[in-house]
Order: structure tokens, then C-alpha cells, then sequence
């Protein structure tokens, strides 16, 4: 049994999809789809960028979506879905699951991105914020770090990522309490390279703002189980995956829970879609015993047909 995974903000990189860009027609349509419903050409930066604009966040994620959104409708038609048991997206890809998963139309997931990205950027100052990974840690013991940060201020797990990878978000002064106590600790952590402080309660300003714009939006009722950031769970009914794509702004993506929740209903097949392999690695970190398959190219795809079929 498969489940499909699709990426979030940081997998981005100039070039991305252009094999399939070059080769399918269905390709070229979605991403001249993209530049029409946002009134500028996201297609070249995504082909050429220049790297600063492919990172601005509001361009990133529907720039993500495109790619990703691109490569499955390539891979539908080779495919055999009726084996496809969950869908799942990490951040922003979870608008891609929703996408492929027939419960969001690709043009309105173009407008909330877009909007969310913008939101997500306005929502703090630049410099206000900070990111860190910390690594080799229990989140139980990293819950217990961060009580120990005694200032009014935001320090929050942003992303349960991994076993041993969890990213923390917050305002710079808390985050750098908390780095000074891992140091004294003496656990490894990494500051991450980031525009604003994602997935946490400083994005308040973009939930509220993106509320309004999400409930505008039909949503129907997936043909896939898409497991949510908020619960680890699939969830179905289209008003409730409105209500948790708003609190999924300020809220903990638990993508180790839902990986493992995922394989703990008989998936041996996780097949990434879209740029990079980041979600790939943190699933052979979570649960042992899976295939792990990323579609970057043609021959990815090729390879993934053939070796998931087995």
C-alpha cells in the first residue's frame, strides 16, 4: 500500500520541474495556469529564477504547489491509485495534497498560498523572529528546555519533524535563552536561515488574516485519506480541514505522528512528489521497514512505478 507525501517551504530550488516542464504538455498548461491566476510569471521564476525571488515566501509556495501539482498529474496518468491509501503534505503541502486529492481546486490553492505566504512574511518584523533545528533530541525532553526559558516571550515547537529533528520557533530573545540552555545541556542544535518565525504563536496576525480568505474558498470532501498538520490524522470533512488550515498557521506540524500513524495502517510505500528529498529522509528517521521514493525527474518516476509495483 502507498501513501504520497508532498513538500513544504525549504525544498525550493531554480530549475525545479523543468524536465517535466519540457517533456508534457499537461505541464506547460498548469504552469501557464499559475502565471494567469496570479497575474505574473511564477513559471520563470521557477525555471529561472533568480534564487532571492524563488525565496520569498509568498512566490515559494505557490511555487511548491505548481511543481508538485505538475509532476502528479504526470504520474496519474502512469499510476495505479486504486492502491494509493493517504495523502499528506508537510505545511504548505498540505494545500498540495488537497489539491491532488480532489478537495481544493488548483487555482484557489494558487490564491490562499499566495495570500499565506504574504500573510506568514507581514506577520513579523524582519529580524524579530528566529528558527532553530535541535537535533538528537526526544520532543519530550526539548517540551521540558523550553519551560525552562523564563522571559514573557514565544518559544514553540514549530515542526515535530523527525525522531531526533525538531524545529523550534519564536521571538530571537526566547530562542536565544533556549539555545543558551541546549548549550549548557550540550545538545546539538543548528539556527536555520529563515524570513520569519513560521508555525508558531507570533503568526497569530496571518491566521486571522487568512480566515476570512480560506472560508471564501469551496472545499469538497477528498477522494484520499489527507492526513492534517494539526491532528495526524486524515481528516475528510471540508469544513473542518478549513478550520485546521487556519490554526495550522500558528500551529505544530506533527509530521512524525502522522508518518507514523500512516505506516501503522499497512503503507509500505512513501512516494515524495515535488522538489527535493527532505521528506524522505525524515521518514527513514521515523519508522523502519518502508520503501522510501522520491520523484524529481522521469527516470524517478520510472523507477518509482517499477519498484513500488513489487
Amino acid at each position: 500500500m502507498n501513501a504520497i507525501l508532498f513538500p513544504g517551504q525549504g525544498s525550493q530550488v531554480v530549475g525545479m520541474g523543468s524536465e517535466f516542464y519540457k517533456n508534457f504538455d499537461i505541464v506547460k498548461k498548469t504552469f501557464q495556469e499559475a502565471d494567469d491566476k496570479l497575474n505574473y510569471k511564477i513559471s520563470k521564476i521557477i525555471l529561472e529564477g533568480p534564487d532571492d525571488e524563488l525565496k520569498l515566501t509568498k512566490n515559494t509556495q505557490p511555487a511548491i504547489l505548481t511543481v508538485s501539482y505538475s509532476i502528479f498529474s504526470v504520474l496519474k496518468k502512469e499510476f495505479d491509485f486504486n492502491s494509493t491509501k493517504f495523502f499528506a503534505g508537510h505545511s504548505l503541502g498540505e494545500y498540495s495534497a488537497l489539491v491532488c486529492s480532489e478537495s481544493l481546486k488548483f487555482n484557489d490553492a494558487l490564491y490562499l498560498l499566495y495570500e499565506r505566504g504574504k500573510s506568514m512574511q507581514e506577520a513579523v518584523p524582519v529580524g524579530k523572529g528566529s528558527m532553530i533545528a535541535v537535533l538528537g533530541s526526544k520532543i519530550d525532553e526539548i517540551n521540558d528546555f523550553i519551560k525552562e526559558v523564563k522571559i514573557e516571550g514565544v518559544c514553540e515547537i514549530a515542526n515535530d519533524n523527525a525522531e531526533g529533528q525538531t524545529i523550534i520557533s519564536g521571538d530571537i530573545e526566547s530562542v536565544n535563552l533556549l539555545q543558551n540552555i541546549l548549550k549548557e545541556n550540550k545538545k546539538k542544535f543548528i539556527p536555520l536561515n529563515v524570513s520569519a518565525p513560521f508555525h508558531c504563536s507570533l503568526m497569530n496576525p496571518a491566521a486571522v488574516k487568512m480566515k476570512d480568505k480560506i472560508n471564501s474558498v469551496d472545499f469538497k470532501k477528498p477522494i484520499f485519506n489527507v492526513v492534517c498538520n494539526v491532528t495526524s490524522k486524515p481528516e475528510n470533512n471540508p469544513e473542518d480541514i478549513k478550520k485546521l488550515l487556519v490554526e495550522q498557521i500558528c500551529s505544530t506540524v506533527r509530521w512524525r505522528e502522522s508518518i507514523i500513524n500512516i505506516s501503522n495502517e499497512n503503507v509500505n510505500n512513501f512516494i515524495e512528489i515535488g522538489p527535493g528529498k527532505v521528506l524522505s529522509g525524515m521518514v527513514k528517521r521515523t519508522v523502519k521497514n518502508i520503501n522510501c521514493f522520491s520523484i524529481n525527474s522521469i527516470d524517478d518516476m520510472k523507477k518509482t512505478i517499477d519498484e513500488s509495483k513489487k
